[in-house]
């Protein structure tokens, strides 16, 4: 099949492959600050459930800096302040946001194809910014040992993007990194997590938490009319848990919640389950002279504490802030892109480390039913060192970033120092 150059009458300084918060965070940002940008996206669209859609206050800082605090609050999220553990005996409270220094004292749900909509609809009102659909990225342009763009495939057959400089942010099974040869190191998970949805009443409770008993640990969400659930099973133990059939699982969560017995039957099938793989990893090397990986292409996160996908916003922040002017310059050094990759390498090792802990010392012996269930104190929250350094934690993060690269902050904000 034949090659040919993308269609388009803009040539792009930046092609950025991955479509997920990362990739639709930098394209915004490098738009508006002037940046020819172009998008890829495999899919045809955002809508994908069970994705990682827990938008936290450092994320909603930066969406206030960029003026698109209105546009998100359309969107109707779920606030909570509050993150507990319940217990068969009683409630642990783990967090509470409300004394976090920050305008948004709380976590925001909402569905992520929401989010990435929102981000691609204010991209798409500069006209630096081009979106392609259903375009999956085969491969990379080489030449003088760089990398000067992407091959793609979409419905239209296969074509080349040039670009001054080739972002992977797609994702944990990155194609852009593997075709780069980077490979990350992987630190391991105890478990996997099924996710799967039930009806919401009334009178249920208000709030996420997660429950915990003798070897079984589940998530649960609210997310208004229905609760997104989250059953935590031992790494690769899905296969079993599909052999003990549906209705083991229906009365293993009317068991931990009994305010959903009645409402298990909802579930008909495992067709209706999302299964996630969990993997904690990251590369050492982020860049190849003309490529940068950012978000999971870079580091794939576990879902304890839900910071995935405000770690990935994050580092699409950090390089727009770096590379936007050598990127209008028309030339990114690599000195550039290793400095992207030594802003965000500590606040990543740092934050993958205290979810190992949590991994180690919660959720493995959480997930042995012959192990004694961890002790906690019953309120984390209250404590006043761990308390306020848990709320930050969760929060803002180790080290929160803030809009400042060229042109890019027109409508928004000041940055907090």
């Amino acid at each position: 099949m034949p090659i040919t150059p993308t269609a388009g009458d803009r040539p792009a300084t930046c092609v950025i492959a991955g479509g997920g918060p990362a990739g639709a965070m930098l394209a915004l940002l490098l738009a508006r600050a002037g940046v020819p940008v172009t998008l890829l996206e495999k899919h045809a669209d955002f809508l994908r459930d069970f994705r990682g859609d827990t938008i936290h206050p450092s994320t909603l800082e930066i969406l206030d800096e960029l003026g698109l605090g209105p546009a998100f609050d359309r969107l109707a999220p779920r606030r909570v302040e509050t993150l507990s553990i319940r217990l068969d005996d009683g409630v642990v409270r783990v967090a509470s946001l409300r004394r976090l220094r920050s305008r948004h004292p709380y976590i925001a749900f909402v569905p992520q194809w929401d989010f990435l909509t929102m981000l691609t609809e204010a991209a798409r009102r500069h006209p630096t910014f081009r979106l392609i659909m259903e375009a999956e990225v085969t491969g990379l342009i080489r030449e003088g040992g760089a990398v000067r763009g992407v091959r793609y495939r979409d419905r239209d057959g296969e074509h080349e993007l040039r670009a001054a400089l080739t972002v992977g942010a797609d994702g944990r099974h990155s194609a852009v990194r593997r075709a780069a040869g980077l490979a990350p190191v992987e630190f391991g998970a105890p478990m996997d997590v099924v996710w799967f949805r039930l009806p919401r009443e009334e009178s249920d409770p208000d709030e996420a938490f997660l429950r915990l008993s003798a070897g079984r640990l589940m998530v649960a969400i609210d997310r208004g009319s229905y609760w997104q659930l989250a059953y935590v099973i031992p790494k690769g133990g899905f296969g079993a848990l599909r052999d003990r059939g549906v209705q083991a699982l229906r009365a293993s969560v009317g068991e931990l919640l009994p305010f959903l017995a009645g409402r298990t039957g909802a579930l008909a099938g495992f067709e209706e389950v999302g299964m996630l793989r969990v993997r904690l990893n990251r590369v050492h090397r982020w860049h190849r002279p003309g490529l940068l990986l950012i978000g999971d292409a870079a580091h794939a996160m576990s879902p304890v504490f839900g910071i995935g996908i405000n770690l990935a916003v994050q580092d699409a922040v950090a390089a727009a802030n770096l590379l936007a002017g050598p990127l209008l310059a028309g030339r990114v050094p690599e000195s550039a892109l290793r400095a992207v990759r030594r802003r965000r390498a500590a606040p990543t090792a740092i934050t993958q480390f205290v979810q190992q802990v949590v991994q180690d010392r919660l959720i493995r012996p959480a997930l042995d039913a012959a192990a004694r269930p961890p002790r906690l104190p019953r309120d984390l929250a209250g404590l006043p060192v761990a308390g306020a350094l848990i709320r930050r934690f969760i929060g803002l993060g180790v080290q929160p970033e803030h809009v400042r690269s060229p042109r890019a902050r027109q409508a928004g904000t000041p940055p907090r120092c």
